[in-house]
């Protein structure tokens, strides 16, 4: 398919079998229910990330078919984690091996030694990252949706294809992501975006790739790299494991600070969206330089707000 029709395709399929999702998940019990680090007041079913994988596989299996390995693999981990919470030797060794199959499928303008452990270390990075801000409706689904389109525009072919499915497929997932949330992403959702986001980020890298869409395109994926820092940060200056889960990241700080769940999705949201302009402003210009100083600024003002709303500092409340 080409044209408008796979976004078209990837939304209207993942539109159609969310709610199959939701009648799956309740059956098999795959859902989340709460509990101390839960917000919610009732069990919500997880795989929605089933869904948005079926609307990205329509719309991009026949012209690049191998980026659904990958794709398929993280999703089938994150399932697992769902429904049998694995334990973190096993989630990183899947997480690893998930690496290896977008270094097989994402050929990188990079010696060879080079693109396979920075692609492995990537996909680890942004599996978990994405994950850690899949704490609120809409959160994880509108920011990666957002970076997708940035993706979008700035690369070509079946990147680009993959990219604009991607963000069409989570608007669709939105439609039921909404506050409150009839469905959420679960792992397999959340580990399915990161590693859509590596695929993304490999493909700007890519060996047709100019080198300012590769240096600019570091600054689409820097939300959910930047959360894995912060939470980092955080569990070693409280001396807990840095497995602990806990409830200082960003968004947590700005609920607990009165601010509404939405308004605090909608934070993350926008602040991706600023960061998706400015890549596409650096790209256009062609100048590796000042995507450089845009990584840079981008970094550093993840850091001022972590800093500003506390998420740098121990929470007083980990999980074990």
């Amino acid at each position: 398919m080409t044209g408008p029709a796979p976004v078209v395709a990837a939304f209207v399929v993942t539109v159609a079998l969310t709610p199959v999702a939701i009648v799956v998940a309740t059956r098999t019990g795959v859902v989340d229910r709460p509990g101390r680090w839960k917000d919610q007041a009732r069990p919500v079913p997880y795989l929605g990330g089933v869904a948005v994988l079926a609307g990205v596989l329509v719309a991009v299996a026949v012209e690049r078919p191998s980026l659904a390995v990958p794709l398929v693999a993280a999703t089938a981990l994150g399932v697992a984690d769902d429904r049998f919470d694995l334990p973190p030797l096993a989630r990183l060794v899947g997480q690893v091996a998930i690496g290896v199959a977008v270094v097989v499928t994402c050929p990188v303008h990079l010696p060879g030694g080079v693109a396979a452990v920075a692609l492995v270390a990537v996909t680890v990075l942004l599996v978990n990252g994405v994950n850690l801000i899949d704490g609120l409706d809409l959160l994880a689904g509108g920011t990666v949706a957002v970076a997708g389109v940035g993706f979008a525009v700035l690369l070509a072919g079946s990147g680009r294809q993959l990219a604009a499915a991607l963000a069409a497929a989570l608007a669709g997932f939105l439609v039921y992501n909404r506050p409150p949330a009839r469905i959420y992403l679960g792992d397999g959702g959340s580990y399915l975006l990161g590693t859509a986001l590596t695929v993304l980020l490999a493909r700007a890298w890519g060996p047709h790739a100019t080198t300012t869409s590769g240096v600019a395109a570091l600054a689409l994926v820097a939300v959910p790299a930047a959360e894995v820092a912060f939470a980092l940060v955080r569990r070693v200056r409280g001396h807990r494991s840095v497995l602990a889960g806990d409830r200082g990241h960003p968004y947590d700080r700005l609920v607990q600070r009165g601010w509404a769940r939405p308004r605090a999705s909608a934070a993350y949201i926008a602040t991706q969206a600023v960061l998706t302009v400015a890549t596409l402003v650096v790209h256009r210009r062609s100048s590796p330089a000042l995507a450089v100083v845009v990584d840079l600024a981008a970094a550093a003002a993840l850091v001022v707000a972590a800093a500003a709303v506390g998420a740098l500092s121990p929470d007083q409340e980990v999980a074990p």
